[in-house]
Parts: structure tokens; C-alpha cells; sequence
């Protein structure tokens, strides 16, 4: 009877283990989906922010442009509205072309989608396989 007692006791000990491997894995399942949600935030607000700020130098170029043309227009008239429609034209000219270069900058350099996510499921998988010999 002692060994059916052990054996019931060991059963429950497997059991108890097992519950506790499956709560770590949901556990680090749901951190791990916890820093997906967050980086897929950042890179909505990301994105976001590169729209608007290319939605801007886009509409400084048009203005930009249409300033030019005035500047063209005016050109035949008397003294110094050329030299105030240039700077004008000047102006937005370099704001659109600092936005513009300011988008690239961005692009260029921005993080690797989900790169934290794709890190820490790297060192899980390394610290499941143990250490190599």
C-alpha cells in the first residue's frame, strides 16, 4: 500500500510540475506578446510622425513653387517686390528642403521592426538549449 501512496504522491509531484512549466511558458508568452503590442505602438507612432512631417515639406515645396512663379511674375515689375518675393521663395525653399532631408534621416535610421521581440525570443531559445559545450 506504502508504494501506491508513493506512487499517487509522485503523480501529484509530475502533475504540480508540469503546471508550473506551463504557467512559465504562458507567463513568458504573454510578456513576450506584452513587447510586440508595445513596439508595434512605437512604430505606428513612428510612422505617424514621418507622414506628418513629410505631409509638411511636401506642402512648404508647393508653396515653395508657387512662390517661385510669383517671383517670375513680379520680376517685370518695378523696384524691390523681386527681392521680397525671392527671400520669401528662399524661405520656404529651405524649410521644404530641410524637412525633406530631416524624412531621410529618419528613414535611414530607424529601428529594426520588432527588434526587441526578436532578442529576447533569441536568448530564450539559447537559455532553453543550456549552455554549449
Amino acid at each position: 500500500m506504502s508504494e501506491t501512496g508513493a506512487d499517487a504522491r509522485a503523480g501529484l509531484g509530475l502533475f504540480a510540475s508540469l503546471r508550473r512549466l506551463v504557467t512559465t511558458l504562458v507567463e513568458l508568452v504573454h510578456s513576450r506578446l506584452d513587447l510586440v503590442g508595445i513596439e508595434l505602438q512605437l512604430e505606428v507612432q513612428r510612422a505617424t510622425s514621418l507622414l506628418l512631417w513629410a505631409f509638411a515639406g511636401i506642402v512648404c515645396g508647393t508653396v515653395a513653387l508657387v512662390l517661385l512663379a510669383v517671383t517670375v511674375l513680379i520680376a517685370f515689375w518695378d523696384t524691390h517686390r523681386l527681392l521680397a518675393a525671392g527671400c520669401i521663395t528662399a524661405v520656404f525653399a529651405l524649410t521644404s528642403l530641410g524637412m525633406a532631408l530631416h524624412v531621410r534621416r529618419r528613414v535611414r535610421t530607424r529601428p529594426r521592426l520588432f527588434g526587441a521581440t526578436l532578442d529576447e525570443l533569441q536568448h530564450d531559445v539559447a537559455a532553453l538549449k543550456g549552455p554549449q559545450p
